[in-house]
C-alpha cells in the first residue's frame, strides 16, 4: 500500500459501513436513562449457530480428542473371541406343544436350563477352568431360535478356547437335559407306584370292613353302610386299574420316548469361532468417541452462549455504553509480537482503514487550536492501536503535525511505531510531523494532558506535561489512546480530549464493564461521541442505537 493510497482511504468523505452496521447521529444518553432491568438480545437459531461457528476450533479439538479417546479405549481394553454352536433338540413327550404359548414355554425352559449354574459347573469341572462358576456363566449365552433349535455363544481369550468351551457347554447341556428328562420319568413312575400301593391298602381295608359287616345279621343302617363301602371299593379298584394301565403305558411307550428324546437331542453345528474384525471395532469405538465428544462440545458451547453475560449485539453494547454504535467491522487479530513496520503491516487490513477513516470523520474541527480525540479501548488496546496509529500516520503524511499520546496499558501504539522509550519524542520517518507521547514516572497511572483539568487552562506542570503542551501548541491534531481503570477513574481523560470514541470487541466484555467505561468517560467531562464494534456478529441485525 502506497502512502498516497493510505491518504486517500482515510480522507474519503463517503459513508462508513460494515456488514450489518448502521450509524446514527444522536448523542449518547445519560447513564441514568439506561434501564436497570437490562436484558440481552433474544436467543434465536441464528444466535446459536453463530455461537457454534465461533467455537469451531474448540469443537474441532474436542472432536479429535474424542476420536483418539475412543480409539485408545478400544486398544486399551481386551476384546474376547467368540464361538457359536447350534443344538437340535427333541421335544418332551409329556409336553403339549400344540400352541404358541407351549412353544414359548419350551424355549424358555431350554434357555434357562442352558444358562443354569448346574450346566456352567459341569463345564468348569470338566475343563478344569481356573474361574468361578459365576464368571464362566457370564461368559456365554443361550439363544433359542425356535422350539427345537438353540444357539450357544461363548466368549474367551482366544478362538481355540472359545471353540473348546462352546463344545463343552453344548455337551454339558445335552447331558444335563437328558438326565433331567429321565429323572422326571422315574419320579413319575415312583409317584404312580406309591399311589398304587396306597390304593391297594385302601381296597384291602375296605374288603375287611365289608366282610365283618356281612358275617352277621345286617340291620337297615348296617346295610346302608355296607352299600357305601362296596361302592367305595368299586371306585378304588377302578382307580387302581387306571394307575396300573398308566404304569404299563409309561413303561412301554413313555420311557422309550424319553430315552429317544435324551439321545435324539444332538449338536447340529459344531462350535466355530466368529471372525473378529479389529479394524471394524476400532473404527466403531473411534466413531462412538467422536460423536460423544461432539455432542459434549456442542452442549458446552450452547450452555456457555446462553449463560454468558458477554455482549455481542449492537443494541446491547449501545445500551450498556450509553452511546450509539456507529461502526461495526469484522475481527481484528493483531500480532502483538510484531512491532515497528512489521507490526504496522496489519494496518493494511480493510477493517482497520474503515475504523481509521471513521475516526478521521469524528475528529472535532478546531480552527484556532489542535483538534483532540480520545480513543478508549474497552477490552483490546492492540486492535484499537492499529487504527489510531494508521490515522496518525496518514495525517502526518498529509503534512499535518500530529501528537499521538499512548496512555494504554502495554503502550501498543508506541510499540507499533517501534518506539520503546517513554516521554515525548519525534517518530523518525515522518519528516518530524509525528510526535509520540508516552507517560513516564508517576504520571503513568493518571497522566495530565495539555488541555488542563476539565478543559480549562492547564494548571498542572511537570516535565512530561510541559513537553506535551509545547508539542500540542504547534500541532494540528492530538490523538490519545487511553485505557481506563475503574480503580483509578478517568478524570484525566478530559485533559487530553474533548471527544471520545469507545472501541469494543464482541464477546470480550460484560455489560458491567462496558457500562463502567462509558460512565467514567462521561464523568470526566469528555463527550462520548459513539462506539466502534470489532468482530461484529453476522447474525446481529440490531441497529446499535440508544
Amino acid at each position: 500500500m502506497t502512502d498516497q493510497d493510505h491518504t486517500v482511504m482515510l480522507s474519503g468523505t463517503g459513508d462508513i459501513s460494515s456488514p450489518g452496521g448502521l450509524g446514527t447521529d444522536e448523542d449518547s444518553v445519560a447513564a441514568q436513562d439506561r434501564p436497570a432491568d437490562f436484558l440481552p438480545g433474544l436467543v434465536s437459531l441464528r444466535f446459536l449457530t453463530a455461537a457454534l461457528r465461533r467455537s469451531a476450533t474448540f469443537l474441532g479439538v474436542t472432536a479429535v480428542a474424542g476420536l483418539l479417546v475412543g480409539a485408545g479405549a478400544y486398544l486399551a481394553t481386551p476384546h474376547p473371541y467368540q464361538a457359536s454352536t447350534t443344538l437340535l433338540l427333541t421335544l418332551d413327550p409329556n409336553q403339549d406343544v400344540s400352541t404358541a404359548a407351549a412353544d414359548t414355554e419350551a424355549m424358555t425352559d431350554d434357555q434357562a436350563m442352558a444358562e443354569s449354574r448346574a450346566v456352567a459347573g459341569l463345564v468348569v469341572r470338566s475343563l478344569g477352568l481356573r474361574q468361578s462358576v459365576s464368571s464362566f456363566l457370564a461368559s456365554y449365552s443361550a439363544t433359542p431360535l425356535s422350539d427345537r433349535v438353540l444357539v450357544i455363544t461363548v466368549s474367551a481369550s482366544s478362538s481355540q478356547q472359545a471353540v473348546l468351551q462352546a463344545n463343552a457347554v453344548a455337551t454339558a447341556f445335552l447331558q444335563f437335559r437328558g438326565d433331567e428328562l429321565l429323572n422326571e420319568q422315574k419320579l413319575a413312575l415312583t409317584s404312580l407306584s406309591q399311589q398304587i400301593g396306597l390304593l391297594k391298602q385302601d381296597i384291602s381295608s375296605l374288603g375287611g370292613q365289608i366282610s365283618r359287616l356281612s358275617a352277621g345279621a345286617v340291620s337297615p343302617a348296617q346295610q346302608s353302610q355296607l352299600s357305601g363301602l362296596q361302592t367305595e371299593r368299586t371306585q378304588a379298584r377302578s382307580t387302581l386299574t387306571g394307575l396300573e394301565q398308566a404304569v404299563v403305558s409309561s413303561q412301554t411307550n413313555t420311557e422309550p420316548a424319553v430315552a429317544a428324546e435324551a439321545k435324539g437331542s444332538v449338536v447340529l453345528d459344531g462350535a466355530v469361532a466368529s471372525p473378529l474384525s479389529r479394524l471394524k471395532h476400532l473404527l466403531l469405538y473411534a466413531l462412538i468417541g467422536l460423536l460423544a465428544a461432539i455432542a459434549a462440545g456442542v452442549a458446552v458451547v450452547l450452555i456457555r452462549a446462553l449463560t454468558s453475560d458477554r455482549l455481542r449485539q449492537r443494541d446491547d453494547v449501545a445500551q450498556a455504553l450509553g452511546a450509539p454504535v456507529k461502526l461495526s467491522v469484522g475481527h481484528l487479530r493483531p500480532n502483538r509480537r510484531l512491532v515497528g513496520r512489521h507490526g504496522l503491516a496489519a494496518a493494511r487490513n480493510p477493517d482497520v482503514w474503515r475504523i481509521a477513516a471513521y475516526l478521521d470523520r469524528v475528529v472535532p474541527r478546531r480552527p484556532r487550536r489542535a483538534a483532540a480525540l480520545a480513543v478508549v479501548p474497552v477490552d483490546d488496546p492492540w486492535a484499537a492501536a492499529l487504527s489510531v496509529v494508521s490515522l496518525a500516520v496518514s495525517r502526518a503524511q498529509q503534512g499535518e503535525l500530529v501528537v499521538l499520546a499512548d496512555l494504554a496499558s502495554g503502550t501498543p501504539a508506541a510499540r507499533l511505531l517501534g518506539c520503546h522509550e517513554r516521554g515525548v519524542s519525534v517518530v523518525s520517518g515522518y519528516d518530524n510531523r509525528l510526535v509520540l507521547a508516552v507517560p513516564e514516572g508517576a504520571e503513568v497511572l493518571s497522566p495530565v494532558g495539555p488541555l488542563g483539568p476539565l478543559g480549562r487552562a492547564r494548571t498542572y506542570s511537570s516535565p512530561f506535561a510541559d513537553a506535551v503542551a509545547a508539542a500540542t501548541a504547534q500541532a494540528n491534531l492530538l490523538l490519545t489512546l487511553a485505557t481506563l481503570d475503574v480503580c483509578l477513574g478517568g478524570d484525566h481523560l478530559a485533559t487530553w480530549a474533548t471527544d471520545a470514541v469507545a472501541v469494543i470487541s464482541t464477546g470480550r466484555s460484560s455489560w458491567t464493564t462496558v457500562s463502567a467505561v462509558g460512565e467514567m468517560i462521561r464523568r470526566s467531562g469528555t463527550r462520548l461521541e459513539s462506539a466502534v464494534l470489532i468482530g461484529a456478529d453476522d447474525t446481529d441485525e440490531s441497529l446499535g442505537v440508544t
